[in-house]
């Protein structure tokens, strides 16, 4: 896996290129503000060398901010296949709206506290570099509970509305199974009335899951 690192915290940025690395993947560029990611990444793009996936702070110089989501933004907008999972210091609605709006290829919304359970970290960048989701619990919780307030959620029951949250963690139905102590068949019938209630049809795939959780953003 190649990743770029775009953190203003030099410490921080250089852990996180210790910790990957370590595991295996390179780490092909370190950047500290916002518009050096932009440009890192046309670079390597040129290159034919696009990474698989960017790691980056919300919060970047010069103001610190909204300039990392914002340089997610764009990179999405401009490189699709590109990864893209931006760290923050607490769940920012408005951010990780903009960040979740669009496709919902290859995009994860971590708190930084995350980054201190070593295997989660890196297996939520692994699972965005390979075009997957990894959301935070608690921006899970905070987006879904403002989104009961738009009324787009108010079809599924308290037990539908769980099994959502534990989807946009990225879990499979197994592990939510396992989470709500049910059986496997039981979380499939709940993810197959999510999908109906929230107009998610076949055609879009193993997509669904994310767009189920998506749907009431785009409200």
């Amino acid at each position: 896996m190649r990743v770029v690192i775009a953190e203003d915290s030099v410490l921080l940025r250089e852990g996180l290129t210790r910790l990957l690395t370590d595991r295996g993947h390179e780490v092909v560029a370190g950047v500290g503000d916002g518009e050096a990611l932009v440009k890192t990444i046309g670079e390597l793009d040129a290159e034919g060398a696009l990474p698989d996936v960017v790691v980056a702070d919300v919060r970047m110089p010069p103001t610190h901010t909204d300039e990392g989501v914002r340089a997610a933004v764009q990179l999405r907008r401009a490189h699709p296949r590109l990864g893209v999972l931006v760290l923050s210091q607490y769940v920012e609605e408005r951010y990780a709206t903009e960040l979740l709006a669009g496709s919902s290829r290859g995009v994860g919304y971590l708190l930084k506290d995350r980054v201190a359970d070593v295997r989660e970290f890196v297996d939520a960048v692994v699972r965005v570099a390979e075009g997957g989701t990894a959301l935070d619990p608690e921006v899970v919780a905070q987006l879904l509970g403002r989104s009961r307030k738009q009324d787009v959620l108010a079809g599924l029951t308290p037990r539908e509305r769980e099994v959502l949250g534990l989807m946009a963690e990225g879990r499979t139905n197994s592990a939510i199974a396992k989470q709500l102590v049910v059986s496997d068949g039981a979380v499939e019938k709940h993810v197959s009335n999510i999908f109906l209630k929230l107009g998610l049809s076949p055609s879009e795939g193993d997509h669904r899951r994310v767009l189920a959780v998506l749907t009431y953003l785009n409200s």
